[in-house]
């Protein structure tokens, strides 16, 4: 039996030491671009989610290298970040040691997968030559006017006492921190202007071979509005207050207009309830969901439409950041504006009534159908569809209102008070003001010494460092203390990858053109609206910058399910984890791969299973043993079955359909234990290589080989082998053999000592061809039977249409002829008795004294169990 423990380092060393994974340098054959989400170097083992997650990237890479791609298929560390900033604090080492150390670990657990990476290309984001490549981005697109500085309401973590970007706000909590409300705070921040780029992030959203769950997820946040934007003057103001609306056809029905706390306008609307005003607004610090709470301030707006005076609410529920921060309030025809106006006691006015029912009234639940207008002077009578246009249209005439497009998307809030991260290459001077640092000048290195101590940013208490000279004036100036966050450093990494060692530049232009976009990209649904929407607005800058020629990273994107244990997905905080050294020590390696790809579709979850993973390990076993066998020369049969596998296959992984390739895997290797043939063999062991490649190695070379099956050409079918016919006779095989499984269960006998298969009479098969023939344009009975019938089988005839009528599963894909059939039930009768360790015997219907052999029909023989 194959020690699969032990093979593994062995190939492992063998395949470095042959640098097979490398990528070719010739960039004129055709390229294939597989990464994984570079990992943040954790110092912890690897469990099997994410051995799930790089053995899909694997399989992936190794059949497209196979198939004869050059194949990129690279790995790195994102490594900046706050955990090894908090490391350094609780542990008292500095976080590059704690970084490093982490990144060696996690390399040598990756490499113990057996993963065909090239590890040539190996960045990580802290490392200098890197990130000195942030910098010289950040200076790119500041010069372009995308990075730029202001003060703003932002996220704030006090557990990690640094700012967050909306995308790493989950339901008004810290993304790292379930358990930590995040808080608003007035902070001078940088920022990058992806709204710059919000209609061609949404529009090319649909060039993209995503799942239609990730593109859905970016739209949502991206969130194009188109509607109107409607002026309400201020009573007793010179100054007017905009209003965003999508539902102009509801202006009519506005009996409040709320604003967010943080409104521009503020300090002149509030007149009244000032302390209920500051206890609404010092709530809304935290962002967690809560009860949608208002305050009135004092003052009214009139609506330009009706001259009515409308009462204005602070109300927790609106953005300052989307639209205007203003919206109107329509009890009538909107929910929460429903409930609040029954929470403030404030009027409802129906102006939207249903086709049928023209005096309907609001009363105890809002309208929020389509409908007719009423109440709505001039547009009353007009379908409320219709009327979006014409109000606005209207409004345009009057100057009180105009048609736009408003994007909930936000620019990129990116700089962090922290210390672990890339220094903000800007400079502080009294003199020139805010400065940027010459390119010539980059990397900006951070210090080595800082104090972790004494809270707030580390950054700041490296004194000599944040003291410098303004590159403008050459006067006394100070650093920017804030660092990028890790968002930056994996918005572009993939660039990098094309050519790593690259010190004049971030990537060479001529492999950019060679290798981008990515192909395939693997990773979390997690990332949908944080770094995949920055990694394409990254893009779309570069390009635009003149450093690129597309215009989306990744082209296709694949999101692999969690892996759950217990019913809890596993992590270390459930207890639940199954380390990668808990099923390598024991099975090997490739144990787990097979098992993690054959339990579930690769993007569906799955829940871990001991026993599955013994099924694994059997199955490898099965194929090891083959190579045991005397290998015979191939039949007709053989090489059908060879190049339909093949052709199977090959198709189910184009489909990422990785379950039910291996099922496909074991149906093959099922058969070759029974039928060994040498290119057979050598076939399964290619096609197994994607999913055990230490193990597919090993066989390779026990059968005499001396070339690496890893970088074998895959096998392609031949068409001219696949034969219909021989299809037939292997499905025949098969449902034979199910049938004496069920005549036998049925029967409930333990054990048979003898099995009669008895064929039909010769005129059966004459007759199966002809109906075969009719059915298809006629299915009356009565025409069937005129049509078929003959003196000497009149009767049975009469009994047969019926029934195959009612049962077509009993008519055959192909009809043999008696003696195909025949042969076909000789050249399995062997795997027959040794299935069911008994006698198998084949007998003609006419010849035989059994009742039950009238109903033999062509490939579904009596079956007599003794």
């Amino acid at each position: 039996m194959t020690d699969f423990k032990s093979i593994q380092q062995k190939w492992q060393k063998k395949w470095q030491a042959a640098k097979i994974f490398e990528v070719e340098r010739d960039l004129r054959n055709k390229k294939f671009y597989c990464l994984e989400m570079f990992p943040y170097p954790s110092a912890v083992f690897l469990h099997m989610g994410h051995v799930r997650n790089y053995t899909i990237g694997d399989i992936i890479a190794r059949f497209k290298r196979m198939q004869g791609y050059n194949v990129l298929y690279p790995m790195g560390y994102d490594s900046f970040g706050l955990p090894a900033e908090n490391a350094a604090k609780k542990e008292g080492i500095h976080p590059r040691t704690y970084t490093e150390q982490a990144i060696a670990k996690i390399m040598a657990y990756q490499k113990e997968l057996g993963n065909s990476y090239d590890w040539s290309r190996v960045i990580a984001t802290h490392d200098p030559r890197y990130y000195q490549w942030n910098q010289f981005l950040f200076l790119k697109l500041l010069e372009k006017g995308l990075v730029y500085r202001k003060k703003s309401p932002v996220n704030w973590c006090p557990k990690d006492n640094s700012v967050l970007a909306d995308e790493e706000v989950i339901q008004g909590r810290c993304w790292r921190h379930e358990d930590t409300p995040v808080e608003k705070k007035e902070l001078e921040q940088w920022f990058m202007k992806t709204t710059a780029y919000a209609d061609e992030l949404l529009k090319d959203i649909d060039t993209l071979q995503w799942s239609d769950r990730i593109k859905q997820l970016q739209k949502n946040w991206i969130g194009k509005s188109e509607g109107t934007l409607i002026t309400f003057p201020i009573k007793g103001s010179k100054n007017t207050l905009q209003v965003f609306t999508t539902r102009p056809d509801t202006v009519f029905g506005v009996t409040f207009v709320t604003v967010s706390p943080k409104h521009k306008l503020i300090p002149e609307l509030l007149k009244k309830n000032t302390s209920a005003f500051e206890n609404l607004a010092k709530a809304i610090q935290s962002e967690e969901e809560k009860e949608k709470d208002g305050v009135f301030l004092g003052s009214s707006v009139i609506n330009p439409f009706t001259g009515e005076e409308v009462p204005v609410f602070a109300a927790n529920f609106v953005v300052a950041e989307y639209g205007t921060g203003a919206v109107m309030g329509v009890p009538a025809h909107d929910k929460r504006d429903f409930d609040f106006a029954k929470k403030y006691n404030l009027n409802i006015k129906t102006v939207i009534t249903p086709k049928d029912n023209p005096t309907f009234q609001v009363i105890d639940a809002a309208y929020v159908d389509d409908g007719i207008l009423v109440n709505s002077e001039e547009f009353s009578q007009l379908d409320n569809k219709h009327a979006i246009q014409k109000i606005s249209a209207f409004a345009e005439k009057k100057k009180f209102g105009k048609k736009t497009i408003q994007y909930k998307l936000r620019d990129w809030l990116f700089s962090r008070q922290r210390y672990w991260g890339t220094p903000i290459p800007i400079v502080y001077c009294e003199k020139c003001g805010v400065v940027p640092v010459s390119y010539k000048n980059l990397p900006i290195l951070l210090p080595e010494k800082v104090d972790f101590t004494k809270g707030g940013n580390p950054l700041a208490t490296a004194t000599t460092w944040v003291s410098t000279k303004c590159p403008s004036c050459k006067g006394a100036a100070k650093r920017e203390t804030d660092t990028m966050g890790t968002f930056v450093d994996s918005s572009w990494y993939y660039l990098r990858y094309c050519s790593p060692h690259n010190a004049k530049e971030p990537f060479d232009r001529k492999a950019i053109d060679y290798w981008m976009p990515v192909d395939q990209y693997v990773g979390g649904i997690e990332h949908a609206v944080g770094h995949l929407l920055y990694a394409r607005f990254i893009t779309k800058a570069l390009r635009d910058l003149g450093m690129l020629n597309i215009n989306e990273p990744f082209t296709s994107l694949f999101n692999q399910g969690i892996v759950y244990k217990d019913g809890h997905k596993m992590s270390k905080s459930f207890g639940n984890v199954v380390y990668q050294t808990d099923i390598s020590d024991k099975y090997g390696i490739d144990t787990a791969r097979v098992f993690l790809m054959f339990v579930a579709a690769p993007d569906s979850d799955m829940e871990w299973s001991d026993n599955g993973v013994e099924g694994s390990f059997r199955l490898l076993q099965k194929i090891s043993r083959i190579a045991e066998l005397p290998f015979a020369k191939p039949t007709e049969i053989d090489e059908h079955k060879r190049h339909s596998t093949i052709r199977q296959y090959t198709a189910l992984l184009n489909q990422f359909k990785f379950n039910t390739a291996i099922i496909a895997l074991m149906q093959y290797a099922e058969y070759l234990t029974e039928h060994p043939t040498r290119n057979g063999y050598e076939d399964l062991l290619k096609i197994l290589s994607p999913f055990a490649p230490h193990t597919a190695e090993e066989l390779w070379h026990t059968i005499g080989n001396k070339t690496f099956v890893s970088v074998e050409k895959w096998p392609v079918a031949d068409k001219k082998k696949i034969l219909p016919e021989i299809e037939q006779v292997l499905a025949f095989a098969e449902t034979t053999k199910g049938d004496i499984h069920e005549i036998q269960k049925l029967a409930k006998l333990e054990k048979v000592s003898n099995v009669t298969l008895i064929i039909a009479s010769d005129w059966k098969y004459g007759f199966m061809k002809k109906f075969k023939v009719l059915i298809e344009k006629e299915r009356d009975i009565g025409k069937l039977i005129k049509s078929l019938v003959d003196k000497e089988h009149g009767a049975e005839i009469s009994k047969l249409v019926p029934m195959l009528v009612k049962n077509p599963g009993k008519v055959p894909l192909v009809v043999l002829t008696r003696k195909e059939e025949i042969e076909a039930l000789e050249s399995f009768r062997l795997s027959l008795e040794k299935e069911f360790c008994c006698c198998v015997s084949i007998e003609h219907e006419e010849k035989s004294t059994e009742a039950k052999a009238r109903n033999a029909l062509p490939l579904k023989p009596a079956i007599i169990l003794a």
